[in-house]
């Protein structure tokens, strides 16, 4: 076989079953044998589309997502969804053409070192200089990518690689010596840990994005009521335990709800599964949780002690070592006056927004979704005061339908993100929660979305300004709004010179009508809201503060 053709046939072998990108000179071999094999290859309108489009495929299915772009700028194009994806531990392997090898350093026509670009943003990476190494290659790189602490890998190939003959010899196993990810829990920690719950009064299980990848939704469940401990998820964590149970205290941390913050400051001790303390949960590190001892499970030894010292550190997935965990525990805490007290933070601090009628209010615009979806549904974000709503108002039922750039905050990435996890799960209602000027970053896959018949469904919440950014000038910078007024275009009329459907709403009594219509809409679907120009996020912890130093506001 050509090279092109041991790569396609690699992916099939790897079930691969739809691949998002974009052509170019150095992917030419790659194209043309795309037109023989049956897989699907989605043209997006732009490479970072690509990129955001596969990340969101991944995050919805729990499979590899598969992106493809030439060299060059092709390649650059990709970085920032390749960065998203790896601060965000998304499995996702990411193909660039080359110039040919006799090219390489020379400063040829559409070259980029795009290896040594990636380096920083990448779980691993590939340069191919020989066909016979391509198969193999192919195999470990998704191997790389979905096991252990998932995360993107790139194989840039040469275009005279992609053209050159070998025998297809495929792997039937792979074994990385050098790479060896640990699943199960040291059972000496397992047992520390659960003396330690046993001995706890105020318990809190701290819940990240590492709950989702594991599949340990359920034990999590049976190791909640099992303890009957309050349980907090970062932003990556939401839907790993569902918003609606009793225990379920929501996000915690910048813009957590104000009874998580306190829980965690109070807490005697933390069972943290799956999460990496960030600087976003923990405020200013020397006063985050001053009387808890923690407990730290995670599949990345390197996360471990990273920011907060940890007492019991385990290393392995989350859902093995909770289910010995459940199994080791013989003895639960009593946490009833904890309870009491955690329930009186639910009543004192609960979230809150006044609704005039007047000026539309986002927080009702999500209430309004959720009565119709009632969490049946996935829901994507772009960056900012929207996401930041979304996470807050809409509740997270369960585990992959969640989809939002939490560590590198990508402007832009909901859209395509969205694409990606509605071809992914065409049987789910996809929506991107946007701002006025995040989806403007990546506006123009409107044009892959009606090409390709994906109907998602995108509110945008236009209040005429970068509402986030605003917010912070409003607080911090007396109201200086310097360069944060956007202008915008018509994004009714945007939506149907595309082929889409638009929307605009401007009163309460429209919204739950618009919803409905964009959702029986059989196209994708702008809504615009117009609202309240100055609505800020609350609560809300100033940089460099302690977690339960919040600004409480009432808009």
């Amino acid at each position: 076989m050509k090279g092109a053709q041991i790569l396609l046939e690699s992916l099939k072998r790897e079930e691969v079953k739809v691949i998002f990108g974009y052509p170019g000179g150095s992917v030419l071999p790659i194209f043309d044998a795309l037109y023989d094999f049956n897989i699907r290859f989605i043209l997006t309108r732009h490479e970072q589309g690509a990129a955001h489009a596969a990340d969101g495929y991944a995050r919805a299915t729990g499979k590899v997502g598969v992106c493809l772009a030439t060299s060059g700028p092709g390649a650059t194009n990709l970085v920032t969804g390749i960065a998203n994806a790896y601060m965000d531990s998304i499995p996702m392997v990411a193909i660039t053409g080359q110039v040919g090898t006799h090219l390489i350093g020379n400063d040829a026509f559409q070259e980029a070192d795009v290896t040594g670009i990636t380096r920083p943003i990448t779980k691993h990476n590939f340069l191919v200089k020989d066909v016979r190494d391509l198969a193999r290659t192919i195999a470990e790189a998704f191997y790389i990518a979905s096991s252990g602490r998932p995360g993107p890998v790139l194989i840039d190939i040469p275009v005279d690689v992609q053209r050159a003959e070998a025998d297809f010899i495929w792997p039937e196993s792979v074994s990385i010596r050098s790479y060896q990810p640990t699943y199960f829990g040291h059972p000496g920690q397992i047992k520390k840990a659960a003396k330690l719950i046993a001995q706890a009064n105020k318990p809190i299980i701290y819940a990240g994005g590492g709950v989702i990848t594991a599949g340990a939704s359920l034990v999590l469940k049976e190791l909640v009521e099992k303890i009957q401990a309050p349980v907090t998820t970062t932003f990556m964590g939401l839907g790993g335990f569902s918003g609606n149970h009793q225990l379920s205290l929501g996000m915690l941390g910048m813009h957590g709800t104000a009874y998580a913050n306190h829980a965690i400051m109070e807490a005697d001790l933390i069972i943290a599964v799956g999460a990496r303390f960030d600087d976003r949960v923990t405020g200013r590190l020397d006063h985050f949780a001053p009387y808890a001892k923690v407990i730290h499970i995670d599949i990345d030894p390197s996360s471990i002690s990273k920011n907060i010292r940890v007492d019991i550190p385990i290393v392995g997935d989350a859902k093995n070592i909770i289910e010995e965990l459940i199994r080791e525990i013989k003895k639960v805490p009593d946490t009833s006056l904890w309870l009491k007290t955690v329930d009186a933070w639910k009543k004192k601090h609960p979230l809150v927004y006044k609704n005039t009628g007047k000026l539309l209010k986002p927080q009702y615009i999500l209430e309004e979704l959720w009565a119709l979806t009632k969490g049946d549904a996935i829901m994507c974000t772009e960056v900012g005061q929207s996401q930041m709503w979304a996470c807050q108002w809409y509740k997270h039922l369960s585990p992959r339908t969640w989809i939002s750039s939490g560590g590198l905050g990508t402007m832009g990435f909901g859209f395509p993100a969205a694409m990606g996890a509605k071809t992914g799960v065409p049987g789910k209602e996809v929506f991107n929660i946007a701002g006025d000027g995040s989806i403007q970053m990546n506006i123009q896959e409107l044009a892959t979305c009606v090409a390709n018949k994906i109907n998602i469904k995108v509110l945008i919440f236009n209040n005429g300004f970068l509402g986030m950014v605003r917010q912070w000038q409003e607080l911090f910078y007396k109201k200086r709004y310097s360069y944060t007024p956007i202008t915008s275009p018509d994004f009714v009329k945007l939506a149907r010179s595309y082929g889409a459907v638009g929307i605009r709403v401007t009163k309460n009594e429209e919204v739950r009508k618009a919803l409905q219509k964009a959702i029986k809409t059989d196209n994708t679907v702008f809504v615009e809201f117009i609202i309240e120009p100055e609505e800020n996020v609350w609560p809300m912890v100033p940089a460099g503060q302690a977690i339960n130093k919040m600004i409480d506001g009432l808009a």
